[in-house]
Parts: C-alpha cells; structure tokens; sequence
C-alpha cells in the first residue's frame, strides 16, 4: 500500500491539489454568500490555511470571482504571503538537499 502511494505520489499530490483549490474557491463563495445573508462566516483562518495548504490559486481565484476580502488589507497582505512562504520552503529545502 505504501509503495503504490509512493509511486503515485504524482497523482495524489495532483489530485490534493486540485480539491484544495475547489475548496478554497467554495470557501470564498460560501464567506460571501454568507456575508450578504449576515450569517455564519468562514474564519479568515481558515480561508488563508486552505490557500497555505495548497489552495492558494483557488483562494485567488474566488476572491476575484465573487469580489471577496478584497479591501482588507490586513487579509490581503496574509493571503499574499501564501507563495512567499512557498518558495522559501522550497529554497531551503533546494538548499539543505545541496548540501547534504
């Protein structure tokens, strides 16, 4: 079982991917939604974790299709953080690989 997700681990990490951004995507639209319905909301943190997780082009995405979050600027600078935080994950680990 672990050798068959190891050797599909391009397909799982795709797949994850692509369900975290529809995720991410509903989120906003259901935070919207809800907004305009003054009823439960979706936490901030939990939208800026689906996008930290891998959704961040779905979070994107649904803030400009439902023209979301757009004006807090405190919630803007944490989303787009989101891929700062990625690639300096990636260069550390492109540096520790480097030098092992």
């Amino acid at each position: 079982m672990l050798l068959e997700l190891v050797r599909n681990a391009p397909e799982v990490v795709i797949g994850f991917l692509l369900a975290v951004n529809v995720i991410a995507f509903a989120a906003f639209g259901w935070d919207k939604r809800q907004a305009m319905r003054s009823a439960g909301r979706v936490p901030e943190r939990t939208l800026v974790g689906l996008a930290l997780v891998g959704g961040w082009f779905g979070a994107k995405a649904g803030q400009w299709a439902f023209r979301h979050k757009t004006v807090k600027e405190d919630f803007q600078n944490a989303l787009n953080l989101v891929p700062v935080i990625w690639i300096g994950l990636a260069a550390i680990g492109w540096i520790a690989t480097a030098v092992l």
